[in-house]
C-alpha cells in the first residue's frame, strides 16, 4: 500500500508545484489542489490494488493449462496430465463428453462449488457460459475455472499463496492531474460493427465495436475505438508514447461509462490500468488494436510493474 500511496503523494506534489520565476522574485503559492479529485484518485488506486491483490485476484494466478486431449487427470503430484503448481497431489479429472466438460474429484479430496461439498462428477462451465463454475480447493485457498478462446479450453488456476501474490510490490502512478479528465464525443459505429482484437496468444477475436472515443489535446483531435455494445459501459485498450518507456509495453486499459444523452462520455486517464498479462504470465490478454495506438504521451495512469528481483 505505501507504493501506490507514494505515487499519490508524487502527483498531488507535481499538482501543487507552481512554475519558477525569477530568482529574487516572491515565492509563488502553489496551485490548489482540489480535495475531491485527491480523495477521488486515492479511492480508486486503493481500490484496484485490493482487487488485484485478492485472495482470487490477478496476482494468485499460477496456472493455464490447455485441454488438449478427451480426459486430463490434475493435480500436483508427478502422476498427474496437468501439473498444479499448488495442491494436492491427485485433485481429480477433467474429461469432454460431447459439446461440455466435466469435471470428477478425487476420492477424499475436499472441493466445493459455491460453498457446497463437490462429491461426484459435475458439470464444468467456462467464463463463456451464463454461471462459470468455480471449484474451490485447498481449504478455499485454490480455485479452478475454465476459460474458452477461440475453438480451444484452458483451465485457469489461482492460489491464494502464490508467490506473485505474497510478494506484489504495488503500484507506481504517473503525475497525472485533473487535466487528464478529458470530456470526449462517442461516435456511434452502425449496428453490429466488429473489431479486430489480437490477444497474447495470438489469437484474433472479434469484438463488439460500438463507437469511437473522440476527444482535443495539446491542440489535436484524437480517436480512440471502444468495446462495448450501444447504450452500455465502454472498454479501451490503448497504446501511447509512454508504451515501453515507463508504462506497461503492450498497452493498458480503460473503463468508461455509457455515453449520456448529449453523446459525450469521460475519459480519466488517471484510472488507466494494466492489463493482467503486467503481473504474471498465465493471462490471455487482449492487446492494443492499431487504431488506438496515439502518438500522444499519456503521463497517467498506472507505471509499468516491476515484479521483486528474483522473481520470475
Amino acid at each position: 500500500m505505501r507504493i501506490w500511496a507514494r505515487g499519490l503523494g508524487a502527483a498531488l506534489l507535481a499538482l501543487g508545484l507552481a512554475g519558477c520565476g525569477d530568482k529574487d522574485a516572491a515565492p509563488a503559492a502553489p496551485a490548489a489542489v482540489d480535495p475531491a479529485f485527491a480523495a477521488a484518485q486515492q479511492q480508486w488506486r486503493q481500490q484496484r490494488y485490493q482487487e488485484l491483490h485478492a485472495a482470487d485476484g490477478w496476482t494468485s494466478l499460477v496456472g493455464l493449462h490447455w485441454l488438449e486431449h478427451k480426459a486430463h487427470y490434475i493435480g500436483s503430484g508427478a502422476g498427474s496430465g496437468i501439473r498444479l503448481a499448488v495442491g494436492p497431489d491427485k485433485l481429480g479429472m477433467v474429461a469432454r463428453q460431447g459439446e461440455g466438460l466435466w469435471f470428477t474429484p478425487e476420492r477424499g479430496v475436499a472441493v466445493s462449488v459455491e460453498g457446497a461439498p463437490v462429491t461426484g462428477r459435475i458439470r464444468f462451465f467456462s467464463d463463456r457460459d451464463p454461471q462459470p463454475t468455480l471449484i474451490a480447493f485447498d481449504g478455499g485457498k485454490g480455485q479452478l475455472s475454465l476459460i474458452h478462446r477461440g475453438q480451444r479450453d484452458a483451465l485457469r488456476v489461482k492460489h491464494a499463496d502464490a508467490p506473485t501474490r505474497a510478494n506484489f510490490s504495488g503500484l507506481q502512478y504517473w503525475p497525472g492531474g485533473p487535466s487528464w479528465q478529458v470530456r470526449a464525443r462517442f461516435l456511434p459505429h452502425s449496428p453490429g460493427k466488429t473489431l479486430p482484437i489480437v490477444d497474447i496468444t495470438g489469437l484474433t477475436t472479434p469484438m463488439p465495436n460500438a463507437g469511437a472515443l473522440e476527444f482535443e489535446r495539446d491542440g489535436r483531435t484524437w480517436r480512440l475505438e471502444a468495446i462495448g455494445e450501444p447504450g452500455r459501459a465502454l472498454f479501451v485498450i490503448f497504446a501511447d508514447r509512454t508504451s515501453g518507456h515507463g508504462s506497461y509495453p503492450a498497452g493498458r486499459y480503460l473503463d468508461v461509462a455509457a455515453p449520456d444523452a448529449t453523446g459525450q462520455v469521460l475519459i480519466d486517464f488517471n484510472h488507466a490500468y494494466n492489463p493482467p498479462c503486467a503481473f504474471t504470465p498465465f493471462a490471455t490478454c487482449p492487446l492494443s488494436p492499431p487504431e488506438n495506438r496515439l502518438d500522444l504521451r499519456v503521463d497517467a495512469g498506472e507505471q509499468a510493474y516491476h515484479a521483486p528481483e528474483g522473481e520470475a
